[in-house]
């Protein structure tokens, strides 16, 4: 597609349609959006494929970790800049891009201002197409390679409670120390991790997630009210399955997660941050990494599982998994088994039938 040069119409499409794609998690719209906003007025954003990097270039990861209902949480631009300078401190590398860890409404954008900064380009590849719960999820299957050594730093908190963190270690290692580290932060921190080749991050990735985030966002804004929700369905081939009221919305934020369920009239969802499961009296409609996602029946606004409240009246959507750009990690039983024991519900026997 050649060298884009990014706007803030396109950023917007960006937030709103990753919005989308976290299905239930991924960050705040308003958070996304000043991210974005920020890092057109710091300098010129360049979107490139994966395609049109040398395969030997190394690209660099940015993601936001932790749970988005914490009370104390405390993250800003700086921070995401500063764990990509911790980071550049322990891998001693040149590099030459910057991938986002999933498409999120503040994580579709999360790199932005990092390579506004660093004049790096935004490449055009997550290393999920969806949000996702754990970090290891967006870790395209590294943990894998037995000599694999992953370099992760964070940033983040206000305060007594502000935390910047370099580690080298095991993907699980790493994985783990940042995700305990978010929750003495406040509830969230700014991560830049694990550096990849272009080849690899092509293989085991989500190339064209950026752009498809760009394409969803256009189709939502560009329709109002039911006519946007039809749009976004149309868009990604999926379907609305409910339409009501929220008559019950438990979440409980735990050790980094929000955890809860969402009752509209006979359906049920789950989330551990992002929907996991969708339920109508019982009986299983959708499981992650399916897209399940909540919009505002009327105005189409996208709405994240911790924003869901009593009485309000909601659209669920549902997006089968093969629709989705989704990494090599989206069809890893070990990586899904957690799910379980969070939200209690099955999961790998409903996607590996």
């Amino acid at each position: 597609m050649g060298k884009i040069s990014v706007d803030e119409q396109m950023m917007e499409y960006a937030v709103y349609g990753g919005a989308v794609l976290g299905g239930g998690g991924g960050g705040w719209i308003e958070d996304g959006l000043q991210l974005g906003r920020l890092a057109l007025e710091v300098g010129p954003l360049h979107l490139l494929t994966a395609d049109e990097m040398d395969e030997d270039a190394t690209l660099l990861t940015t993601s936001i970790v932790g749970a988005p209902a914490a009370k104390d949480k405390h993250v800003k631009p700086i921070h995401c800049l500063r764990a990509m300078e911790l980071l550049g401190e322990s891998f001693k590398k040149p590099i030459d891009g910057i991938i986002v860890n999933e498409n999120g409404a503040n994580t579709t954008v999360n790199g932005w201002f990092q390579a506004a900064i660093t004049g790096l380009p935004i490449i055009d590849l997550a290393c999920n197409g969806r949000a996702h719960p754990t970090s290891i999820m967006g870790a395209m299957n590294l943990h894998e390679l037995p000599d694999y050594i992953s370099h992760q730093a964070a940033a983040g908190g206000r305060g007594n409670q502000y935390l910047e963190v370099s580690v080298s270690a095991t993907i699980e290692q790493t994985s783990s120390l940042i995700r305990r580290v978010s929750v003495d932060a406040g509830g969230l921190v700014a991560v830049a991790r694990n550096p990849v080749t272009v080849k690899y991050a092509r293989t085991n990735g989500a190339p064209g997630a950026i752009s498809q985030a760009i394409e969803l966002g256009e189709a939502l804004l560009t329709h109002k009210g039911e006519a946007a929700i039809d749009a976004v369905c149309s868009k990604l081939g999926g379907r609305v399955v409910a339409v009501g009221e929220v008559s019950e919305f438990a979440i409980t934020t735990d050790r980094g997660w929000d955890v809860g369920h969402v009752t509209i009239g006979d359906y049920e969802l789950t989330f551990w941050n992002e929907y996991m499961t969708l339920e109508q009296d019982g009986q299983r409609l959708a499981t992650f990494p399916d897209l399940i996602m909540t919009l505002d029946a009327r105005t189409a606004h996208p709405i994240v599982s911790a924003a869901i409240t009593k009485g309000q009246a909601v659209a669920v959507i549902h997006v089968p998994r093969g629709q989705l750009i989704l990494s090599a990690t989206m069809s890893n039983p070990t990586l899904l088994q957690p799910i379980e024991d969070v939200i209690g519900k099955s999961i790998n026997s409903y996607i590996f039938k």
